[in-house]
């Protein structure tokens, strides 16, 4: 293969994986590791939202730089930047929701307002928020900056669904699964936007992780399984591990 061949070949591939149900496996494992590391830090620990958000954001910051400065996809590069997203979007969404006692719809809502914000302006100045257009530094920015507000918007939604609205743990999950089959179930039958499902289904495999971690790690009496959020968060880890070793992911082909 010539070097213009491969400069060619690299061109026409997207800095993220190709949306296969490995990929949709793998991100729900890692937003319920999200849930369960987050915890961790912030709650086992003893560390608080403030000081856990601080160290989480400037691992995501850190690999967010480094996911941009690659030349080509990387699947581990790129993962620890969906756990990094997660895990601050963890404790961010329980340090404004507790903390700053805003509550989980408040919450909610200012989140989804500016993750919506996000997705417009990002239409706005690309033309497109399909993920097989994330290829250049702009349109990285756009693409982890709507996925840091997505992780953090799942985090509030899970808990307002299995606290607030008073499903639990367990109804939780069903909730945010069904309407993910529903997405699925959109994708096969209708015309919607791919690029608005693939959003759609982004968003909501957060507070499913979410509301998964909790039934994990918080104890029997509350509804949960009551594990170490340690030990729930290394299987998770592992898992995510088996999953790209056993199921390799090749990037996405850019739009042409």
């Amino acid at each position: 293969m010539t070097t213009q061949t491969k400069t060619d070949l690299n061109a026409a591939l997207a800095k993220v994986p190709e949306v296969t149900l490995a990929f949709w496996t793998v991100k729900i494992f890692a937003t319920t590791l999200g849930e369960t590391g987050g915890d961790a830090v912030s709650m086992s620990m003893n560390l608080g939202y403030l000081v856990a958000t601080g160290i989480f954001a400037a691992f995501f910051l850190l690999a967010v730089a480094t996911q941009i400065r690659a030349k080509q996809y990387h699947p581990a590069l790129y993962w620890a930047t969906i756990i990094a997203s997660t895990t601050v979007g963890t404790t961010l969404a329980d340090f404004f929701d507790r903390s700053l006692g805003i509550g989980y719809a408040g919450g909610s809502s200012i989140l989804l307002a500016l993750l919506l914000a996000s997705l417009w302006v990002w239409k706005r100045s690309t033309g497109t928020i399909a993920v097989d257009s994330v290829a250049s530094p702009r349109t990285e920015l756009f693409y982890w900056t709507t996925i840091m507000f997505s992780q953090t918007l799942g985090t509030a939604l899970g808990d307002w669904t299995a606290d607030t609205a008073g499903l639990g743990y367990t109804g939780g999950a069903l909730v945010f699964a069904a309407l993910l089959a529903a997405v699925a179930l959109a994708y096969y039958k209708t015309q919607i936007s791919r690029a608005v499902l693939f959003w759609a289904a982004f968003i909501l495999t957060r507070p499913l992780g979410a509301v998964v971690g909790d039934f994990l790690d918080k104890p029997v009496a509350a509804g949960g399984l009551e594990l170490s959020r340690y030990t729930a968060s290394a299987i998770l880890f592992a898992l995510i591990v088996a999953m790209l070793w056993l199921v390799p992911q090749r990037a996405a082909r850019t739009a042409h």
